[in-house]
C-alpha cells in the first residue's frame, strides 16, 4: 500500500479527482483545498500579490493502483503543462 500527496494548482483539481475516478474506481481520498506555499517556480499565498492557491489530495492505494495514479498525473501534467502538479507515494503499512 502507498500514501500518495498530490500537492497542484486549484486550477486542475477537477480534472485531477475526475481523472482518479475515472482510473480508479472506486478510490477513496480526501482534498484539503485550500494550501498555501512556495514552489519551484513562484508561491501559492491567496494574497493579492501572490492570489494562486494550490490543493492536497491525499489517498492510499494499493500496490497495482500507483501506475494507474501516475498515469492520470501525467496525463493533466501533459494537458497542462505549465501548472504546478507534484506527487508524491510513499510506502504505508495500515496500522
Amino acid at each position: 500500500m502507498y500514501r500518495v500527496e498530490i500537492v497542484a494548482n486549484r486550477s486542475v483539481k477537477d480534472d485531477i479527482t475526475e481523472g482518479l475516478e475515472s482510473g480508479i474506481p472506486g478510490i477513496l481520498y480526501t482534498v484539503l483545498p485550500e494550501a498555501e506555499g512556495r514552489g519551484a517556480r513562484d508561491r501559492k499565498l491567496g494574497t493579492t500579490t501572490w492570489p494562486e492557491l494550490n490543493f492536497v489530495l491525499l489517498a492510499y492505494v494499493s500496490n497495482w493502483e500507483l501506475d494507474d495514479v501516475k498515469a492520470v498525473l501525467n496525463d493533466v501534467k501533459g494537458r497542462f503543462p505549465n501548472e504546478g502538479i507534484a506527487f508524491f507515494a510513499v510506502r504505508a503499512e495500515e496500522a
